[in-house]
């Protein structure tokens, strides 16, 4: 089982902790076949997008090299430069033009010649196992332009995003695209260039992606915000006027837990974001053993964390309650969720409509919203009346085509609430490193 990332603002970051992460789990049944969430009549024919996506595959592939190469690049003939950026060699292209943009021209030359002079190759030790292995869409094992045969298929998509506040509305607002120039270049994903997208990549869209933005002015989406820390960020939401509700994995590193981080919220149209940092934080009692199996286990992947500020005076908060609470009647209901996706930008995009598909022993839930690296944390709700109310945290996906997402059921959770709400127990030492168990030496 992977983990769902967390959300990196550097680029190099997201690779080596894709590479880094744990093995997958077990077999478990893959969802595949045309599709239908109860609460939306749109059927998702994945073997058509599949199909569709191959044939621009086949087209982009054939292609010879051009001419020029595109924006800063162009007239390149011989590409030639070295490593002196310091994201040089994570197996993503940073140089401007045709990469992030993170690097210099010229500083990323390992990472970004094949792609420059078009002569992506297999040369990765992993290629050709019929999954791809590169950065942001595959395992981050490959450096960028050397699974040539396994990731051709999202050479389309590589160094797009949905970052502009305009994405997901249906109309392409690129200028080289046709559009007004409302979104800069690479940041209309979807409206510019589809929403479907291939089975064999990590990003969990189940062949479309069908996420919007949300409105952060409004509840509940106002009291879902951005956990940022030293080694990348997550999503959390506000479930009392100063405690959070994440996933627990968004606080540990390899060297044990880090809670040293900040909460963001509110982002609206104008900006305005609020912010309050952590004090204290609670895992479950089971995960200090949990998380020194080779799997990444869902079953105790939750955290409640302490904040300074008691932001939910002014914001308000959800309610947490656990599965038991609406019995298995739950699988019929419809699923909200939202997150700080990677791909979005400082943009809040979620789902409406998704669903919960299997209900698992081990205090998870199989479902399928359309969540990616930086849903990690996010909350999966269903209503009540007029409520929103969290029922699982969004925590890790199982490779399959497409992938089986996984989420943390909050039945756990509950037990928990009320003394760490009422300021009982947590943890206010924020980095422990090296405990044989969390928050204790």
């Amino acid at each position: 089982m992977h983990i769902r990332a967390l959300r990196f603002a550097a680029v190099a970051a997201l690779a080596v902790a894709i590479a880094a992460g744990p093995a997958a789990a077990a077999d478990v049944t893959v969802i595949a076949g045309p599709t239908e969430t109860p609460a939306s009549p749109v059927t998702w024919d994945f073997a058509a997008a599949t199909t569709h996506l191959l044939a621009m595959q086949d087209e982009l592939l054939g292609k010879q090299t051009p001419p020029k190469l595109p924006g800063p690049l162009a007239g390149i003939a011989n590409y030639t430069g070295n490593d002196s950026c310091r994201w040089a060699n994570d197996g993503e292209c940073d140089d401007p033009g045709i990469g992030t943009g993170a690097c210099q021209q010229g500083t990323d030359y390992s990472d970004c010649w094949r792609i420059v002079t078009q002569r992506e190759d297999d040369s990765c030790e992993y290629a050709n196992n019929g999954h791809c292995d590169e950065p942001r869409f595959g395992s981050g094992v490959c450096t960028q332009g050397t699974d040539r045969t396994d990731c051709g298929i999202v050479v389309m998509l590589r160094f797009e995003d949905d970052s502009c506040i305009h994405a997901f509305n249906g109309v392409c607002n690129e200028t080289a695209r046709g559009g007004d120039g409302s979104c800069d270049r690479r940041t209309d994903r979807s409206d510019c260039i589809g929403r479907d997208r291939p089975l064999t990549i990590d990003d969990h869209y189940f062949g479309r992606d069908d996420r919007m933005l949300m409105d952060t002015t409004v509840a509940p989406w106002n009291v879902i915000g951005l956990l940022v820390g030293d080694f990348g960020g997550c999503t959390a939401t506000l479930i009392a006027v100063d405690v959070l509700l994440t996933a627990a994995h968004c606080i540990e590193t390899e060297n044990g837990v880090n809670a040293d981080q900040v909460f963001e919220t509110a982002f609206g149209p104008g900006g305005g974001g609020v912010s309050a940092r952590v004090t204290a934080w609670l895992l479950g009692p089971t995960r200090a053993s949990d998380v020194r199996t080779d799997d990444e286990p869902s079953q105790s992947d939750w955290a409640l964390l302490r904040l300074d500020t008691p932001l939910g005076e002014k914001l308000g908060f959800l309610e947490v309650r656990g599965f038991e609470a609406f019995g298995d009647g739950i699988l019929q209901m419809p699923v909200s969720q939202a997150g700080y996706s990677w791909d979005t930008g400082d943009h809040l995009s979620g789902n409406v409509g998704c669903s919960f598909l299997t209900i698992e022993a081990e205090n998870t839930v199989l479902h399928n919203c359309d969540t990616t690296n930086g849903d990690s944390g996010s909350p999966l709700m269903v209503r009540d009346g007029d409520a929103y109310v969290i029922v699982a945290v969004d925590s890790s996906f199982r490779f399959g085509q497409p992938v089986i997402n996984v989420a943390t059921r909050t039945d756990a959770v509950v037990p928990f609430l009320a003394d760490f709400i009422a300021g009982r127990t947590g943890n206010t030492e924020l980095i422990v490193a090296g405990t044989a168990e969390p928050g204790k030496k």
